[in-house]
């Protein structure tokens, strides 16, 4: 069973917090999960897990994200990248049934709202499990890069970490039922 969790406090994040049991130090939870917290972001250097990112000496900045972390045990990085795939389309979906209006598009792990970015995304492997990390904008002010985000698009932050929160385990539940009630053929 996968355990969800949104963090009332706001939190930074750095890069440094897509490490194994980041769940278990921050809010011991156990196992596999998906926790949520608002807070800026700036990512540079070391941190950069895309390796693209890192030779390109990129910073990603943002002062303010709704940010998500998933960890799953037992799992390799072709299975957390589909995870992760799920993850930002259920992210999408979730912002278009709340705002009908807006047409959102998935790019790979990434969301766009026309030719502005709203969310950028990173699946990894550590020693003893798969990680992912899903931020959506919320405040894009002083972003140098076309970007959107959810204050724009007139969308509570906590809510929607909520709807997504839920949304995903009830999918990695349903997937996970689905495999046990089958039978192997020959």
């Amino acid at each position: 069973m996968i355990k969800t969790y949104f963090h009332q406090q706001e939190l930074a994040y750095t890069g440094k917090e897509l490490h194994s049991h980041f769940a278990l130090s921050s809010f011991n939870i156990i196992g596999d999960s998906l926790v949520a917290f608002v807070g800026p972001c700036n990512i540079s250097g070391d941190d950069l897990v895309d390796m693209e990112e890192a030779l390109s000496r990129q910073t990603i900045y943002s002062p303010k994200m709704l940010h998500f972390i998933a960890e799953f045990f037992g799992m390799d990085i072709h299975q957390v990248v589909l995870w992760q795939r799920l993850l930002v389309s259920i992210a999408m979906s979730s912002i278009t049934e709340q705002k009908k209006r807006i047409h959102i598009e998935r790019d790979g792990d990434d969301l766009y709202v026309g030719d502005k970015k709203l969310s950028i995304s990173v699946a990894t492997v550590s020693p003893v499990s798969a990680l992912v990390h899903l931020g959506i904008n919320i405040d894009v002010t002083g972003v140098n890069f076309p970007t959107i985000g959810l204050q724009e698009l007139n969308l509570h932050p906590e809510g929607l970490a909520l709807f997504i929160l839920e949304a995903f385990a009830r999918e990695v539940e349903g997937a996970r039922l689905a495999i046990s009630k089958v039978r192997g053929v020959d």
